[in-house]
Order: structure tokens, then sequence, then C-alpha cells
């Protein structure tokens, strides 16, 4: 689904539920921001070529946080692409990602997705891709979790801080949230922008007086 032009929201089935990936593009690279679940490589390429655009042209993966649906098919990318693609996460989040700690969630799982972060990020951090990329640490759902702006379509790819249902904002998945109160605090440093329409992983798009709905939640 295009969002605007150089957003799509992608669009990945497992087991009868949608996961929502967001790739970002333009003359010189693609962004990928999350990778679905283990496995899902071809998912994304087929998802990704709808879009126009190809794998090879993924200069940029930036991991919203550890959990195993967001960075599954980070090895898989790796192994295919190398060098060329750099990895980007919060600190607090990279052991995690890389297999030096087990998983939050996940941690009974015997070998569980792991891949390289190349590059940590912070809160407040601007990154020049795509026409600019805000970083904002939205903890609560893990330590590492984060968020990202997109300055130029005014869309925030909100990860799983906040889920949607049939396109209004839902609030925090709690059964899945390490750290209620970090969460619902993380929530409110959303309101200072200015916010036109939201991804979220779990639910997808939500457009329509976004501010006054994150402040309802």
């Amino acid at each position: 689904m295009e969002i605007s032009y150089g957003v799509h929201m992608l669009e990945l089935d497992f087991r009868g539920n949608t996961i929502n990936p967001t790739l970002l593009w333009d003359q010189e690279m693609a962004v990928l921001i999350d990778t679905g679940f283990p496995g899902q490589i071809e998912d994304l390429r087929m998802s990704m070529r709808k879009a126009g655009v190809s794998l090879d042209q993924v200069k940029i993966v930036i991991l919203t946080h550890q959990d195993i649906d967001h960075i599954g098919s980070l090895p898989e990318i790796l192994q295919e692409c190398g060098s060329k693609v750099q990895v980007y996460a919060h600190a607090l989040d990279k052991p995690y990602i890389q297999g030096e700690l087990p998983l939050l969630k996940d941690g009974q799982i015997k070998n569980p997705p792991k891949g390289r972060v190349d590059n940590t990020l912070f809160d407040g951090q601007e990154l020049a891709f795509c026409g600019g990329i805000r970083v904002i640490h939205t903890p609560g759902h893990t330590p590492g979790h984060i968020s990202l702006y997109l300055k130029r379509s005014k869309t925030l790819v909100a990860g799983d801080s906040m889920y949607s249902v049939n396109g209004i904002l839902g609030g925090i998945h709690e059964p899945t949230t390490l750290d209620i109160e970090e969460a619902r605090l993380s929530l409110k440093r959303y309101q200072d922008l200015n916010i036109e329409s939201v991804i979220c992983y779990h639910g997808g798009l939500s457009k329509g007086n976004i501010n006054d709905q994150i402040r309802l939640l």
C-alpha cells in the first residue's frame, strides 16, 4: 500500500495475520524498516517488487526492536546482500539482535535469528535518508524500541508502540509489552509531532485526527 510517494506499507501474511514492514525509497537508495518473521524473505521480495523496488536496492535496514517478527528475516537479507546493507537499531536492543543475549520474549527458541547491527540509534537523531527520518526512543514494548517520524510525508512508523484496528489507533498491546507504564509515557513523545498517518506493525495504517487519537490514548 502506497502511503505517499516513496513510502510503502508492506503487507506480509503469517499464519493468517498481517504484519506491516515499511519500505522507503528515492533515487539513491531504499530503506527497509523491519524484516518480518524468519523465512519471509521471499514474501518481502514479492511485496517490495509490487512497490517497484528490488531487494538489491536496499542499502539500509532499520529495526524498531528485537522481537522475532521484526528481526526474523535479517539473517537472510544479510546473507544475500552482505556488506551492501547497513543495519540500524537502538543500543539497548542491539545485543539481543546480535545474539549476544537471549531475546527477552523468545528466549526459549534454540536458534533465534540474529544479525549484526552496524549503527546504533539514539533519541532525537536525524537520519538523512529518503527525505529525513527522526528517531524517537519509545521504550516499554522493549527497552530499545524506537519509532520513526518520516518528515517529508508526516508519517509515523510506530513499530509495536501502538496497534491499529480498522484504521483507528487501538493503544498499547499490553500482553506483549514488557513495561506498560514506560510504554504509556512513550506515547506522549508523539504529541508534538505533526502526524498525518501512522503505520502500526500490527493493524496497518491509521489516518485522520491522529494527534487527537494519540491524546485520547
